[in-house]
């Protein structure tokens, strides 16, 4: 008997003639699953699953979130908002670089985080039994945010997002598209490209961008929810490299802005912090630290001490110095 051949997640994988998808999902150990599901390149809808067969020649890519509560939270005023919602926690952290799902938990309970980046990646179909990040981080407890790691186009960058809200529902993603890989700078005109399209079709976009801040107000008056204007490079623990330019971005915006990569330990979050920031994203200054757990812990006090200071209003700078105790009555 010939059997049909289908592509699935770029392997070859056969069956016994034309198949409903829902019995080919429970084939896979699938069902039951977070999982978005692309047949020849269109999402297929939840709801359609039973009215779908495949058959000889398909090609489906099948994708799910990966690692790319309560959370000790000590400022119940000082709201962020972000798409219409309000969190307590002014720190993103994503959820890769970890050396398993345990340790990315544990993180995320210390940093006190209320939103996680996930990286959508393909189900590994021959072995579905492989522990989930959403097995570990809750998130009916945590918000995800679904972001575009790793492409370079706007149509990469669509196509990933599509999938997004198909498995998860999510409508609220982190739009970042790349320009090349030894800097990882943003590509801004394949972003705005991107980023329009995204708002036509109702997504709440988070946008990593340059430090431009003609650019971060074209992409604001676009329609995105949140700006996030690079530190220094992805994962280059550098720092903030250009704070004039990030102080005049969060000057000129009426939407959230967010310091995304670059940060390298709590001295830089507290730094972006005070520049008047509403929020810091980071990754690997949590994940590659010798300490992890402890250093998520850092970062939460880092942010909150940084927010305060912006706040509080620094003293002026002086040319001179100011001596603290009064002169009048001296012996």
């Amino acid at each position: 008997m010939t059997q049909d051949k289908l592509t699935i997640n770029g392997d070859i994988h056969y069956i016994d003639g034309p198949t409903a998808l829902t019995t080919l999902i429970e084939s896979l150990k699938l069902n039951g699953k977070k999982i978005a599901i692309e047949l020849n390149r269109e999402i297929v809808a939840r709801s359609k699953y039973e009215d779908v067969t495949v058959k000889n020649g398909d090609v489906l890519e099948i994708v799910h979130f990966i690692g790319g509560g309560n959370n000790n939270v000590t400022n119940h005023t000082d709201l962020f908002e972000i798409a219409g919602k309000n969190y307590h926690s002014r720190l993103i952290v994503g959820t890769g670089k970890y050396k398993d799902f345990g340790e990315t938990a544990a993180a995320i309970d210390a940093s006190g985080a209320e939103i996680v980046t996930v990286a959508v990646r393909r189900v590994n179909v021959s072995d579905p039994g492989q522990p989930m990040l959403v097995d570990y981080v809750d998130p009916k407890k945590i918000t995800y945010l679904p972001n575009t790691a790793g492409c370079y186009t706007a149509d990469d960058a669509l196509r990933t997002l599509r999938l997004a809200r198909e498995a998860g529902g999510w409508s609220l993603v982190k739009l970042e598209v790349l320009g090349d890989q030894k800097t990882l700078f943003p590509n801004m005109t394949e972003t705005l490209s991107a980023a329009e399209t995204l708002i036509k079709e109702d997504f709440d976009v988070m946008v990593y961008c340059s430090d431009d801040p003609i650019m971060a107000k074209r992409l604001e008056e676009m329609g995105c929810c949140a700006i996030m204007p690079l530190g220094a490079p992805i994962g280059s623990g550098l720092g903030i490299q250009n704070p004039i330019n990030i102080r005049l971005i969060v000057e000129q915006s009426n939407v959230p802005v967010l310091v995304d990569a670059g940060v390298g330990t709590a001295s830089d979050a507290a730094v972006a912090m005070e520049l008047g920031c509403d929020g810091v994203l980071m990754n690997t200054a949590i994940a590659e630290a010798k300490d992890p757990v402890r250093m998520a812990k850092a970062m939460k006090l880092a942010v909150e001490a940084g927010r305060d200071a912006y706040l509080a209003g620094r003293m002026p700078h002086k040319k001179y110095a100011d001596p603290s105790s009064p002169l009048a009555g001296i012996i």
